[in-house]
């Protein structure tokens, strides 16, 4: 079904965000992206399964929001393990003009997370899903604090860093309201779809 066909415009887009999370920093993002984009979440656990439903809550989304941390340049092999599992809704186009976007959080300030984002755009362009980018502008004055929104300047999707030695309770209160942001912006773009 095409975005916007057979759809009640006045029921909110269902939104899910699907997450790995290792050390619960990834977990606290994808909390402030849901908390943004109204969505439900679904926890890849430590063995890469997802809880019972999960396949069927994918199926009805209008909307598939992707959180991993950033591992060696790239997903960790949980998400990858959901990732290759797709391969069911692939082969029957199931996922197809779905909205997607992803995020994901690292302990250096690069860490390679653009990888990490492009694994998840490119497995969203595997599914024909269409992507939706961070829309928020970086702070990148001389004025900008570590805590402004959208202070590591990313685009393709949501970033943040947490220091190697940082609790998950520790965030940069910045990184968690670009990832607020970031799921409100999702659920606008959903909204528009369903018109």
């Amino acid at each position: 079904m095409m975005p916007g066909q057979g759809m009640d415009s006045r029921q909110a887009p269902a939104i899910v965000v699907i997450y790995h999370s290792g050390y619960g920093h990834t977990q606290r993002m994808a909390q402030a992206v849901a908390a943004g984009a109204g969505a439900e979440l679904i926890a890849i656990d430590a063995e890469g399964n997802l809880p019972a439903g999960s396949w069927e809550m994918l199926a009805a989304a209008d909307a598939i929001i992707m959180g991993s941390p950033t591992y060696m340049g790239s997903v960790s092999w949980q998400f990858k393990k959901f990732a290759d599992a797709s391969s069911r809704p692939w082969y029957t186009e199931a996922w197809k003009d779905k909205l997607f976007a992803g995020f994901t959080n690292s302990a250096a300030f690069n860490g390679d997370k653009l990888s990490t984002l492009n694994y998840l755009f490119t497995l969203a362009m595997q599914h024909g899903g269409i992507w939706v980018s961070q829309g928020i502008l970086p702070s990148n004055s001389k004025a900008a604090q570590r805590n402004d929104a959208n202070y590591l300047g990313a685009y393709s999707g949501a970033m943040a860093q947490s220091p190697a030695d940082a609790g998950a309770g520790e965030m940069a209160p910045g990184d968690l309201e670009t990832a607020r942001s970031f799921g409100e912006r999702v659920a606008g773009v959903a909204s528009r779809f369903r018109r």
